[in-house]
């Protein structure tokens, strides 16, 4: 257990924020946690001695310079033959489930969701032999880790939907309903799971994608090219956050998966500027299997004229069950938004 019953819940609160940012403030979190709070420092003290009493925090250094780390609970990596025998739910009961007794049921829940969908990837689109798992627990995070030693992850796509590049797949993962197999998987698992957990990333390709929560950060580096992919995935043991509550900000009962969220950033490849119609339809590739799609322009410093044209003028016209809603935009973007939009009006009105 991470808290004991008998602590009232502001005891557990501050506990929970001091293991959730002690990784990040070790030196600080003592002070940190009295601004938070305000509370003194021998009261936050009193919190901070009675984790490290509980082996949940460990102090390190004298009391001057002293730092603090939470615990590791669980370090273990296991590893698995890829067959057509082999379950996601298999390895999930094996090696990690057990080891997450009593944590929160909605960070189980969302780790068992996250886990066995990277998992089902790994053993059936990886085309690899093993499959290798870890499992880093402290008393602040649950660190997963999937590994193996396919085709790689972006290759795979690229080569199955004959993209241009492995580069372009991360834009369409983005977007969600991505599959390679349509007969037998929906294309959502990568899509939830990033939206889940507070850190997600893929390592394959040569490339690094990731994911940040509650920044809604996204990311793509080039990275050293190693074999496969790799997927980690980290959650805070006392993360709030539920499955059900992320899937019902893309779904309904009604119309199943129909909303999404795309990083417009995702469009372009290095420091190129978004100007062209050819990155606009690479954007706004597959938009129409959605009802709602919100165009996330965070990152975006300005946009050109016939990028603009193409999502904000012509795609809605030939696609207008399809509601396009741009998020985060500045002063130079929102106004070439709204120019073409208005060309688009007078076009009509014309």
């Amino acid at each position: 257990m991470i808290f004991t019953n008998g602590q009232d819940a502001l005891s557990r609160e501050i506990e929970g924020f001091i293991l959730a940012n002690v990784e990040e403030s070790p030196r600080t979190i003592t002070r940190i946690t009295m601004q938070k709070y305000r509370l003194t420092r021998p009261a936050v003290l009193g919190h901070v001695n009675r984790l490290v009493r509980e082996g949940k925090l460990i102090a390190k250094g004298s009391t001057k310079d002293r730092a603090y780390a939470p615990a590791v609970l669980v370090d273990i990596v296991e590893h698995f033959p890829i067959s057509p025998q082999s379950m996601d739910d298999t390895v999930w009961t094996a090696t990690i489930s057990p080891r997450l007794a009593g944590l929160p049921e909605n960070v189980i829940r969302i780790c068992a969701y996250g886990f066995t969908e990277m998992v089902n990837n790994a053993l059936e689109h990886s085309e690899g032999k093993t499959v290798t798992v870890g499992l880093r627990l402290t008393a602040a995070t649950v660190r997963l880790a999937i590994i193996d030693d396919g085709v790689g992850i972006f290759s795979k796509i690229a080569r199955d939907l004959r993209l241009d590049e492995p580069r372009e797949a991360i834009l369409e993962l983005s977007k969600g309903k991505l599959t390679t197999d349509p007969d037998h998987h929906t294309g959502e698992g990568v899509f939830f799971t990033a939206r889940m957990f507070d850190n997600f990333s893929i390592i394959s390709d040569g490339l690094f994608f990731s994911h940040a929560q509650p920044s809604n950060d996204w990311l793509v580096e080039s990275d050293r090219r190693v074999p496969g992919t790799t997927v980690v995935l980290e959650l805070s043991v006392v993360s709030d956050r539920t499955s059900q509550g992320v899937f019902d900000v893309y779904a309904d009962a009604e119309h199943g998966f129909s909303r999404t969220h795309v990083p417009v950033t995702l469009a372009r490849y290095g420091d190129e500027g978004l100007v062209s119609r050819s990155q606009a339809k690479r954007l706004l590739a597959r938009f129409n299997r959605f009802s709602e799609v919100a165009l996330d322009f965070k990152g975006v410093t300005s946009i050109g004229q016939a990028f603009a044209d193409e999502v904000f003028r012509v795609f809605p016209k030939q696609n207008p069950g399809v509601d396009l809603t741009p998020l985060n935009t500045n002063d130079d973007v929102r106004a070439m938004i709204l120019r073409v939009m208005s060309s688009s009006v007078t076009t009509q009105e014309g």
